[in-house]
């Protein structure tokens, strides 16, 4: 029987401690005491079983849709995808184009109840087990962030984040090239005067480059670093949730305030020079010719 072979890890660490590796040799040993020839292997290096767009899946179903294998071999029905519903969906996929499934370390599937029923309460395990990761996960974040901890990768512009160490928990430090900009934006803005698309054109005409890569600064990001409080020495954190909604991309809103975790930073302007900024933007907006009405 011509046979592939499926293996996911989903973790970094879990790649660099090479246990795919492992999956793989202990499906390779069992092909070979069933005399099975392996005509495909489909790998998932950290990626996470929570999703179905891997690669390597999207690999292995579209070879079993033409045909080039009659059966597939995974370690544990986790190891295809971790929530269930997910399971189902891969399994119903390939049942359709003849190709069984079967997994070393679970019993055949095919017309055995109680298997279908194991693989089922192993989908739902994992599927809890990666709920209750997720939510220790949320709260350690929240308790770390709560004692003044950055538990976040992405800083603002100007900042570099300085792991936890035996030195202390994870920080911000000031990056003073980053920094001295952070300063003139600011200063152009509350004592220049200069509106946001000035201070655009100021930046690429002196070639300092934005942080997300390219020529000009977005006037998005810049707006985005006048609101930022991490500059006055307040950074936030639990201030934003995603807004799920079906079939469509997740949407950010604010919670509400008392929700929000302030965490203390270095300051790259004071307070006053932040609040001034805040003050020029809400006059800016007020004084809008998108919100003038006509006539007035």
């Amino acid at each position: 029987m011509k046979i592939a072979l499926y293996a996911r890890v989903s973790s970094e660490a879990q790649e660099a401690r090479n246990t795919i590796a492992s999956q793989v040799e202990a499906l390779r040993q069992r092909m070979a005491e069933l005399d099975h020839e392996i005509v495909a292997e489909f790998l998932d290096n950290g990626h996470s079983g929570a999703r179905l767009d891997r690669p390597g899946l999207d690999a292995l179903r579209d070879a079993a849709e033409a045909g080039l294998f009659q059966a597939i071999w995974c370690l544990t029905p986790d190891r295809l995808a971790r929530s269930y519903a997910y399971q189902v969906l891969v399994l119903d996929e390939l049942a359709r184009f003849g190709v069984q499934v079967h997994f070393l370390d679970a019993p055949p599937i095919e017309d055995d109840p109680q298997a279908k029923l194991l693989v089922q309460v192993q989908g739902v395990i994992a599927e809890y087990e990666r709920a209750k990761i997720t939510e220790r996960n949320r709260r350690g974040k929240l308790y770390r962030a709560r004692a003044g901890e950055i538990v976040y990768w992405r800083v603002p512009y100007g900042y570099r984040r300085v792991p936890r160490s035996s030195d202390g928990p994870s920080r911000l430090e000031v990056y003073e090239p980053e920094a001295a900009v952070v300063r003139r934006i600011f200063d152009d803005y509350v004592v220049g005067g200069c509106p946001v698309r000035g201070i655009v054109r100021g930046l690429y005409q002196d070639g300092i480059l934005p942080p997300k890569g390219g020529q000009t600064w977005a006037t998005s990001t810049l707006s985005g670093l006048l609101r930022n409080p991490a500059y006055k020495g307040k950074a936030l954190y639990n201030h934003r949730s995603s807004e799920h909604r079906p079939g469509r991309r997740a949407r950010p809103r604010l919670r509400p305030p008392e929700e929000w975790i302030e965490v203390r930073v270095p300051a790259i302007v004071s307070e006053d020079v932040f609040d001034a900024a805040q003050r020029v933007s809400h006059d800016n907006s007020a004084f809008s010719p998108r919100r003038s009405t006509p006539g007035a």
